[in-house]
C-alpha cells in the first residue's frame, strides 16, 4: 500500500463527506468510522467515482467509549501506516440523551469518543511519522462561560433547547483544550495536532431540531453556510505543507486565521486538569 492513509469520522455527510472526497482526489486511501451501515455503503459507492483505491469502513458508535476504543484498535491493526486522522463527527443534541454507558451523548460523541479513539491510534500515528491529527471544533466554544472538568464530564441532567447551545459549546471547548494539551504531550516531529472552527455550515449537525431539514434546504438554495468552506480548513490542516510543523493551533475557516482558545479553557493548567479528569473517568470505567 503506497498511498497515504486518512481516516475520517463523520464522513457520511456534511463537512466530513466533502473532506473525504478532497483527500481521495489528492491520492489518500480513505477510511471512515460510521454508525450507519447504509450511509457508509453510499459513501463508498460515491467515492469510487474519484479513487481507484478501496475505501475502508469501520463500524462504530462514537458515543460509546467501548466502540470508540474498538474502532481505534481495528484501524491500527488494519493499516501498516496512518498519515492523517480527522476527528470530525459531531452532535448537537437539543435535549439530554444518556448513553448505555451512563454518559451524556453529546459529551461522548463530541469529546470523549474522539479522545478514546485517538488514544488507541497514537502509537500507529507516531510510527507513521510525519502524521497529522485534525480535530473539528466550533465557534460555539465561545458560548461556554465556565469549565469544571471533573463535574462537566459527568453531567447528565436534563436541559432545554435554549440551554443546549452552551452545553454544545462546552464540548467543543473541551475539544480545543484537549487538542492543545495533546500537542504538548506529542513529539511534534512525529505527530502534529491542530483544531479548527469550520464556521457556520448548513449540514445535518442540528438534525434533532424540528424543521431542520427544511431550514437546511433553504440555506442551500441561498448558498448560506456552504460546507465547502468548512471542509477546506480541515483539508488544509491535514495536507498543506504550510502546516507541516504547526501543532497545538486553533484555526478559522476564514483564511486559516489563527484563533485563541476561548476562556475559560485557555490556560495550560486548566487544559491539563481536563486531561487528568478525562483520564480518571476512563480509568474508573470497567474494561469492555
Amino acid at each position: 500500500m503506497d498511498r497515504p492513509v486518512a481516516v475520517i469520522t463523520g464522513a457520511t455527510s456534511g463537512l466530513g463527506r466533502i473532506a473525504a472526497f478532497e483527500l481521495a482526489r489528492q491520492g489518500y486511501r480513505i477510511g471512515t468510522v460510521a454508525r450507519s451501515r447504509s450511509k457508509a455503503e453510499a459513501l463508498v459507492t460515491a467515492l469510487k467515482a474519484v479513487t481507484d483505491e478501496s475505501v475502508d469502513v469501520f463500524h462504530a458508535d462514537l458515543g460509546l467509549l467501548s466502540d470508540a476504543r474498538r474502532a481505534g484498535e481495528e484501524i491500527a491493526a488494519h493499516y501498516p501506516r496512518l498519515d492523517v486522522l480527522v476527528n470530525n463527527a459531531g452532535l448537537h443534541a437539543f435535549a439530554q440523551r444518556v448513553t448505555t454507558e451512563g454518559l451524556a451523548d453529546m459529551t461522548a460523541v463530541n469529546y470523549l469518543g474522539p479522545f478514546v479513539m485517538t488514544d488507541a491510534l497514537t502509537a500507529k500515528l507516531g510510527a507513521s511519522a510525519p502524521a497529522r491529527i485534525v480535530n473539528v471544533a466550533s465557534e460555539a466554544a465561545q458560548q461556554a462561560k465556565t469549565i469544571a472538568p471533573a463535574e462537566d464530564l459527568r453531567r447528565t441532567e436534563a436541559y432545554t433547547r435554549r440551554e443546549s447551545m452552551a452545553l454544545y459549546g462546552r464540548t467543543k471547548l473541551m475539544t480545543i483544550m484537549w487538542t492543545q494539551e495533546l500537542a504538548r504531550r506529542l513529539d511534534a516531529d512525529k505527530v502534529t495536532v491542530n483544531c479548527c472552527d469550520p464556521g457556520f455550515n448548513a449540514t445535518g449537525l442540528g438534525r434533532d431540531l424540528p424543521g431542520s431539514a427544511v431550514l437546511q434546504r433553504v440555506l442551500n438554495i441561498l448558498r448560506i453556510g456552504d460546507p465547502r468552506k468548512g471542509a477546506g480548513i480541515i483539508v488544509r490542516l491535514a495536507t498543506d505543507p504550510a502546516f507541516a510543523g504547526t501543532t497545538g493551533g486553533y484555526f478559522s475557516a476564514r483564511d486559516a486565521r489563527p484563533l485563541q482558545c476561548p476562556e475559560p479553557g485557555r490556560d495550560a493548567r486548566v487544559q491539563r486538569e481536563l486531561w487528568d479528569a478525562t483520564a480518571a473517568l476512563l480509568a474508573a470505567r470497567p474494561a469492555a
